[in-house]
C-alpha cells in the first residue's frame, strides 16, 4: 500500500501514513482553509488501510493547534481508528507540550470519545 506524505506548511500539518513502516504521524498546526478537503486524503487512504490493516497501528498527534474546523476532522480521524480496531491493536498517542493546557483537555476529551487504547503523553 502506498504511504501517504503531506509536507507541513504555515496553516497545515505533516501527515505520514505508512503502512509499510508502522508510521502514522499526524503534527504541527492545522488551519487549512479547507480542513474538509485537506484531510479527505487522509480517509481516503484510511478507508483503503482498514481492507488489509498491519497487526498493531500506533496513531500520533503531536499537535501544536488546531482550529474547530480541524477539530471535527481529527474526531473524524479517531472515530475511523474506532472502526480500525475491530481487525488492528489501535492505540492513539497524544502528545502535548508541556505549558499547553489546551491540548492537554484536547486529548483529554478525544480519550473519552472513543474505545480504543488513548495515551496522553507530555512531550
Amino acid at each position: 500500500m502506498e504511504a501517504l506524505l503531506i509536507e507541513a506548511t504555515e496553516d497545515s500539518p505533516k501527515i505520514a501514513l505508512d503502512a509499510a513502516n508502522n508510521l502514522f504521524q499526524i503534527s504541527g498546526r492545522s488551519l487549512p482553509e479547507n480542513a474538509i478537503g485537506f484531510y479527505q486524503p487522509v480517509f481516503d487512504w484510511l478507508q483503503n488501510y482498514l481492507q488489509s490493516p498491519n497487526t498493531e497501528s500506533v496513531f500520533e498527534f503531536q499537535l501544536e493547534y488546531f482550529n474547530t474546523a480541524s477539530a471535527k476532522q481529527i474526531a473524524k480521524i479517531l472515530l475511523f481508528l474506532e472502526k480500525l480496531s475491530i481487525k488492528s491493536d489501535v492505540i492513539v498517542k497524544w502528545y502535548y507540550k508541556q505549558d499547553d493546557v489546551d491540548m492537554l483537555a484536547s486529548g483529554q476529551r478525544y480519550a473519552k470519545l472513543i474505545n480504543v487504547k488513548f495515551e496522553v503523553l507530555e512531550n
